[in-house]
């Protein structure tokens, strides 16, 4: 077997092992083309700044949009918030390099334990690199836990 046949069948067996765990939240592909929700800035300061400091755009997918005008979000629905390194010169504040894209998956039954949504973080420019695995319920639930009357969701869509 030659070296890009087995560099093949490794990916597909790497494809089906995580196609075969239930709870693994996919990488949003093409999420910058969904609806943009809003941007926001936590500077140092800020409790968050630590973990989340930096330049945040929130998009969504059509299910979230709905969500957030109806207030409930239906299974299938995607948000996704790409955070950015806040870079400031010359009195502007720019991009700098991707720190993580964090997205929430709603889906009551696979993830009925997390409120019915599925967390997970990737970083960088990586689209495999996971932040979060199978620690969703630490590393991201128990903060969105005071957001149960907003069904675990902290931004408004802006009008």
């Amino acid at each position: 077997m030659n070296r890009p046949m087995i560099a093949a069948l490794l990916a597909l067996t790497v494809q089906l092992a995580v196609a075969g765990d239930d709870s693994t939240v996919p990488y949003p592909e093409g999420y910058r083309d969904w609806r943009h929700v809003k941007s926001m800035v936590i500077e140092p300061g800020h409790p968050l700044h630590a973990a989340f400091g930096g330049i945040h755009h929130l998009y969504a997918n059509a299910g979230a949009v709905q969500g957030y005008r109806s207030g409930h979000f239906p299974d299938g629905a995607v948000i996704v918030f790409d955070l950015l390194e806040a870079r400031s010169a010359d009195n502007a504040i720019t991009e700098g390099p991707r720190k993580i894209v964090g997205v929430m998956v709603r889906d009551s039954k696979r993830y009925a334990a997390t409120g019915g949504w599925g967390f997970e973080g990737f970083r960088g420019d990586s689209t495999t690199d996971r932040a979060v695995g199978p620690n969703a319920a630490s590393a991201c639930f128990a903060c969105h836990q005071p957001q149960k009357d907003r069904e675990y969701v902290f931004s408004s869509m802006r009008n």
